[in-house]
């Protein structure tokens, strides 16, 4: 399949559902994508530090829609079909938010409906129960107070619902015919639900290899500096600076191999 036949874009497609972990390592993510579904790619991602499934969420003096009504979806039904691959990763953000287990895994089943329609083949993984089961009480106020100073959650209430939400992601994966990618308690350290920086390259590798048959997997994606700084300065679909909304056009970035990168 040429480019032509995709509007000019690449022939193959990722998208990528996350918050903050997405966010942080996303050269990393967008290296480790073109090595397990091929390049050029058309990716496609919703992320960001503090992104909620459902809910428009601010973080400091910015804000972003939620998931669920950002304009990925519209972009996605506007393009022809293509091989494409998902991830929906970062489900627990809305937990520290106050939201009903129900209505997240709600938000989630409209994610994976929709991706269906666009016949991906999708990972999602479900929450690391094996770094957060480890939290104390006392730690886990710390970092209530750090990373969501807004949640007044009791360490009971939140570690509850966070078992319920995980076991009905899995339940929805099993119902789904989604593949499930699990986590593993070397990525995390003090912060639980943040993968480490050392561990980027091959915990992405492991996440992402779902996607692909490829045996053995290809090599874990080396730092790239230059990377990094491109996808850096790259704005994201729509956005709320100081309450006052920002428009961008996507895709918003295009790297030396042809893949686009558009943001959501």
């Amino acid at each position: 399949m040429s480019a032509g036949t995709n509007n000019g874009l690449p022939p193959r497609r990722v998208v990528v559902l996350g918050a903050s972990n997405v966010a942080r390592s996303l050269a990393t993510v967008v290296e480790t994508a073109c090595r397990l579904w091929g390049r050029p790619l058309d990716m496609l991602l919703a992320c960001g530090h503090g992104r909620s499934y459902g809910l428009r969420m601010a973080l400091l003096w910015r804000e972003l829609p939620g998931i669920v009504e950002c304009g990925l979806w519209e972009a996605l039904e506007q393009r022809p079909p293509v091989p494409t691959a998902a991830l929906l990763t970062d489900v627990g953000n809305d937990l520290l938010y106050d939201v009903p287990v129900p209505d997240i895994v709600a938000w989630v089943e409209a994610c994976l409906d929709r991706l269906r329609r666009a016949r991906a083949r999708v990972v999602l993984t479900p929450l690391p129960l094996c770094s957060i089961a480890a939290l104390s009480p006392a730690r886990f106020l710390l970092l209530r107070r750090v990373l969501f100073p807004g949640c007044r959650l009791t360490y009971a209430t939140a570690m509850g619902r966070a078992v319920e939400l995980d076991e009905r992601l899995r339940s929805l994966a099993w119902q789904r015919g989604v593949q499930l990618a699990e986590h593993r308690p070397e990525w995390y350290g003090f912060d639980p639900i943040h993968i480490r920086r050392r561990c980027w390259p091959l915990a992405w590798r492991e996440v992402l290899s779902g996607w692909s048959a490829v045996n053995p997997l290809p090599a874990a994606a080396p730092a790239s500096l230059r990377r990094w700084l491109h996808l850096r300065r790259l704005a994201p679909d729509r956005r709320w600076i100081f309450g006052r909304e920002r428009r961008t056009a996507q895709p918003a970035g295009r790297l030396a191999d042809g893949t686009t990168i558009a943001l959501y």
